[in-house]
């Protein structure tokens, strides 16, 4: 028995949330095309994973409104965690339900023609400049259901737009604060980096419904320009009643870089896709993500690095723990293109199972259409070493406290690489709240 995916939204819901949000006409028609295509186009099929019987269509979709908040010190003592203590005042948005309930720009940054803005400001202030890059080179709308669906239903997101030949000291850091236990975030996040700029971009998503179900649909699009360089860092923290479908592109040009630092830690079902294209000849791709599996949990991870230009350089690195029931597929994925002559694409995927029941799957994939170049990947799937547990135990350590150390200790070659600080801090938080 599958999962019904359609939705109780038509074109009369979907043009007057359009409207009530005064968005620019081409966004409007957006959505009332991506409406239309969702009923024809199929669901995705990610690799050995059966989302049929996922809940997409179980939520609820009206804005939820999210009170301001007046000091960052009234936050819940879970969402804290995520701030940068050294910096937790300036460039920092907080997204409250589908409302800004607080945001900051440092004013030199202002001066400077940055935006970072959410995405129904930037849409009405900015829409031209959106518009330019709004499912355009990294994701289609027409790609499958969820990309179509999340079109029509976007209900939430940001917008960063750093102007060409600035460059970016402090992080932007935005928090997706899912408060409402019923309410369905399809939120787009858009980050463009124009030509000799740079920035650092941190987000967190983060939910506390244990029980209630509902669906998180994401698109994240990240744009280098010429010789532009990005490093995104993300924590998605969402509980075991969400749904997620969670899609982040990058683009880069020539000479361009983006870096990804990723901790998917969801405690619900999830398709996660992580994937660049090196279009630009010297361009280059670092991917680093890190997952803790737990409970009954299903979750699909795919990073996918594409070389089209000349040059370029790709390597992505997959550590995941998977405890209790939870199953996951890490799919890593290097494909140069014919062209892409002088290329480099590797990776490492390695899953540490922590008990019997617990299932990892990686899955090294390389996909060559060009002679000139150079490839290579290592994977492993495999179980705590009774002789490290008896080693540990042997030192008066409890079994608990030992396969936490094991935990800690496989993920650190990752967690310890990445290149945000503030992630790093982050992800060690969370990974100890999943460990207890």
């Amino acid at each position: 028995m599958t999962v019904e995916t359609k939705l109780p939204y038509d074109q009369d819901y979907t043009r007057q949330f359009s409207q009530d949000k005064n968005e620019p006409d081409w966004m409007q028609e957006l959505r009332l095309q991506a409406l239309e295509q969702a009923d024809s186009l199929e669901m995705p099929k990610p690799d050995k994973t059966n989302i049929t019987k996922w809940n997409f269509s179980k939520f609820k979709h009206d804005t939820a409104k999210g009170e301001k908040i007046a000091s960052l010190d009234k936050l819940p003592e879970d969402i804290q965690d995520f701030l940068d203590q050294e910096n937790t005042q300036d460039n920092l948005l907080i997204q409250r339900n589908h409302t800004v309930a607080y945001a900051s720009l440092n004013k030199e940054l202002e001066e400077k023609g940055v935006i970072f803005t959410d995405i129904f400001t930037a849409l009405r202030e900015h829409g031209d400049l959106v518009k330019r890059y709004y499912m355009k080179d990294a994701v289609s709308v027409d790609e499958h259901r969820l990309t179509a669906l999340h079109a029509a239903l976007m209900n939430g997101g940001v917008f960063v737009y750093v102007p060409k030949n600035v460059q970016l000291e402090e992080p932007l850091q935005v928090i997706f604060w899912q408060e409402d236990p019923e309410v369905a975030m399809f939120n787009h996040v858009l980050v463009v980096a124009d030509d000799n700029s740079s920035l650092t971009y941190v987000e967190n998503y983060f939910s506390q419904n244990h029980e209630e179900e509902t669906v998180a649909n994401i698109v994240t699009e990240v744009i280098a320009n010429n010789n532009a360089q990005i490093s995104f860092g993300g924590v998605d923290n969402f509980a075991e009643g969400t749904t997620t479908y969670i899609n982040r592109r990058g683009v880069t040009y020539r000479d361009a870089r983006i870096e990804w630092a990723l901790g998917q830690m969801n405690d619900g079902n999830t398709v996660s896709e992580n994937v660049t294209h090196l279009v630009g000849e010297n361009s280059w791709s670092n991917a680093k993500t890190v997952s803790v599996g737990r409970g009954k949990q299903s979750q699909n991870f795919t990073s996918q690095i594409v070389h089209f230009g000349k040059f370029t350089e790709g390597h992505i690195l997959q550590h995941g723990v998977m405890k209790d029931k939870a199953r996951s597929i890490f799919n890593g994925i290097g494909k140069i293109e014919h062209g892409a002559s002088k290329s480099n694409a590797e990776q490492e995927s390695r899953v540490l199972m922590l008990s019997d029941k617990a299932r990892g799957d990686a899955n090294p994939i390389l996909l060559i259409d060009e002679d000139d170049v150079e490839a290579g990947h290592a994977a492993s799937v495999g179980r705590v070493d009774p002789l490290q547990l008896y080693y540990l135990m042997s030192r008066g350590i409890t079994r608990h406290e030992a396969e936490r150390l094991i935990i800690h200790g496989f993920l650190e070659p990752v967690v310890g690489q990445l290149p945000i600080e503030s992630v790093k801090t982050q992800l060690r938080q969370v990974i100890e709240r999943k460990v207890y």
